[in-house]
């Protein structure tokens, strides 16, 4: 019998049942009060982030990826706010968790938290470093506010942080403004930057999506190497499933702002179960499949003002199930050993008729 997924599948209120697990984000809810209605972003997502482990977070524009980490770094924008859900840290293992969704945006536990044991590197580093300092003035205020150490010796690790990431001649160019490094320069002094207060938990948000091919694979190396060598975790974040493949252990494919699939990365690619993942891989272009037409999801995503009713993907879903899929959402049900999709398909029981779906 499947199994539904239920909150203590996501590690509890106060006890961390599982050791490994790192960031637990349980049925989070984000929303925008806009003159035009509520803009929901993020509808009950749900994802565990490993220790030492690299989550894949997949999925279109819209799909509310990077809300949902906006969300643990506590920097929603106005108008936006968490109306529901919890999004938990764990410092240590079996400790007590740091309620995130409990912390004021702007106090010293949650300003020592960003930078100190999470930290972001940016799609675009150009807006991320300040034109007006250099590389290494940045770097050494953002360890010094985080670490307790000399100016001399912030300065000394930022020069070794450079050099580790694989900037040439890391004590001139940390004398030097961002706008004189090369793009693919950019993004490895921002992650220098990311790593330099040792922070347990790196978000990558789109990383290499403005590099080209060469460089983006570069970044994804390094960013691998790092993570092996110091066993922090990532959380990358990207709209190219051809990415996630090479960097992701496990991986989360967001539709509308809801987790529909999840499942280690080998299962996900040879083994999808959800009707969105399997199309979304069909489109991909692949070595050796001649002149095969590549298949494309037919319409849009829908707008977050007029989510449909039941599952999200109903509306584009070539195996909708009319009754079923366009009236009752869901829930995520476990259908192997740490794989699970939101899909009708998959549910042992479904709703009597007449029972209003609950949004």
């Amino acid at each position: 019998m499947r199994r539904i997924l239920t909150r203590d599948d996501f590690g509890g209120r106060r006890v961390n049942k599982d050791q490994d697990v790192l960031l637990d984000i349980d049925k989070l809810y984000v929303s925008f009060d806009l003159p035009e209605g509520e803009l929901r972003a993020v509808h009950g997502v749900s994802y565990r982030v490993r220790r030492g482990g690299v989550l894949g977070v997949v999925g279109e524009s819209g799909s509310g990826k990077s809300v949902t980490t906006q969300a643990v770094l506590g920097i929603v924008p106005r108008p936006g706010r968490i109306s529901s859900g919890e999004i938990r840290f764990y410092r240590d293992k079996g400790g007590a968790p740091v309620e995130i969704t409990r912390l004021e945006p702007d106090k010293k536990e949650m300003n020592a938290l960003r930078g100190g044991d999470i930290s972001l590197v940016f799609q675009e580093p150009m807006g991320a470093f300040s034109p007006m300092r250099t590389v290494g003035a940045q770097m050494v205020e953002m360890l010094r506010i985080h670490r307790r150490v000399s100016r001399a010796e912030a300065r000394e690790r930022s020069v070794d942080m450079l050099g580790r990431v694989g900037i040439s001649n890391p004590r001139r160019r940390i004398d030097q403004y961002s706008f004189e490094l090369s793009g693919g320069m950019r993004q490895r002094a921002m992650i220098a930057m990311a790593l330099l207060a040792g922070p347990s938990l790196v978000i990558a948000d789109e990383p290499t999506t403005s590099l080209d091919v060469t460089i983006q694979a570069q970044i994804l190396r390094l960013l691998k190497d790092l993570q092996e060598e110091t066993g922090m975790s990532i959380l990358f974040i990207t709209h190219d499933l051809g990415v996630v493949a090479q960097i992701a252990d496990e991986i989360a494919v967001m539709y509308l702002g809801k987790v529909v699939e999840f499942a280690s990365a080998e299962e996900l690619f040879h083994n999808p179960r959800h009707p969105y993942t399997v199309n979304l891989l069909k489109s991909i272009t692949r070595i050796g499949s001649g002149k095969r037409r590549l298949s494309a999801i037919e319409g849009r995503i829908p707008s977050p003002f007029e989510r449909p009713s039941g599952c999200p993907f109903h509306t584009r879903c070539p195996e909708m199930m009319p009754g079923l899929c366009d009236r009752f959402e869901p829930e995520n049900v476990e259908i192997a050993p740490g794989h699970d999709a939101g899909c009708w398909k998959y549910a042992d029981e479904r709703p009597a008729q007449g029972v209003v779906n609950a949004l």
